[in-house]
C-alpha cells in the first residue's frame, strides 16, 4: 500500500518555485530545499526524484499561473489593443511589487540555465511559443478588424513585443521605478499605430 504524503504538493511546490527564483538553481542547495520547504529530504527524494526534476516542476508550476492570468485577461477584454496594454500591464505590475527585484522566473532560469540544460531550453521555447502566439493572435484579429494598423506583418510585432517582455522582466532586476515601465509599454502599443 503506498504512503499517503503528509504535506501539500502544490504548497511544497510553491516554496520551491519561489527559493529557486530567489536564489537560482546552481544557488539553491538540497539542504536549502530541505530547509525551505518543510519536507524531509527522503520525502523530498521519494515525490520529485532530485533536484532538477523540482526545479522543472516550479518552472511549469510558474508557467501555467502566468498563462492563467494572461489567458483570463485575452478572454475578458474585448478590444485588441486594450487586452495588449492589460497583458503588459499585467507583467509589470507583477515584477514592481516584487521587493526582492527577482525579475521573471523562466527569463532568470533561461539565463542561468538554457544553455547548458536542453529540458529547460525546450521548456523556455514553448513558453516563448505560446506566449508569442498570444500577441500573434490578439494583433492578428485587431488587424482583421481594423483596431491595428496593417503596416507590420502580425508576427513581426508579436516576436517584437515578446522581446520587449522579456527586456522588461530583466530590467526589473535592477529598477522597480513604475515610470520607466510606462513608458516602455507606451512605446511598445505605438508600434501598432
Amino acid at each position: 500500500m503506498a504512503r499517503t504524503k503528509d504535506f501539500d504538493e502544490d504548497e511544497v511546490l510553491e516554496k520551491a518555485m519561489n527559493l529557486f527564483w530567489l536564489k537560482g538553481y546552481n544557488g539553491t542547495s538540497m539542504q536549502d530545499l530541505v530547509d525551505g520547504l518543510g519536507i524531509s529530504r527522503s520525502s523530498l527524494y521519494d515525490t520529485y526524484v532530485d533536484k532538477h526534476t523540482l526545479f522543472l516542476r516550479s518552472l511549469e508550476h510558474y508557467k501555467e499561473h502566468t498563462a492563467g492570468k494572461m489567458g483570463k485577461i485575452i478572454q475578458n477584454t474585448p478590444s485588441a489593443r486594450e487586452k495588449i496594454r492589460r497583458m503588459l500591464e499585467y507583467i509589470i505590475s507583477e515584477l514592481v511589487r516584487d521587493k526582492e527585484h527577482k525579475g521573471c522566473f523562466l527569463v532568470n532560469a533561461g539565463v542561468e540555465m538554457a544553455s547548458q540544460d536542453k529540458e529547460v531550453s525546450t521548456m523556455l521555447c514553448e513558453n516563448d511559443r505560446q506566449v508569442e502566439g498570444y500577441f500573434y493572435d490578439i494583433i492578428k484579429h485587431g488587424q482583421e478588424s481594423g483596431e491595428i494598423a496593417n503596416k507590420q506583418d502580425a508576427r513581426v510585432l508579436a516576436q517584437f513585443i515578446l522581446n520587449n517582455v522579456k527586456g522588461v522582466r530583466v530590467t526589473a532586476r535592477s529598477t522597480a521605478d513604475r515610470r520607466v515601465f510606462n513608458d516602455i509599454i507606451s512605446l511598445t502599443l505605438s508600434v501598432l499605430n
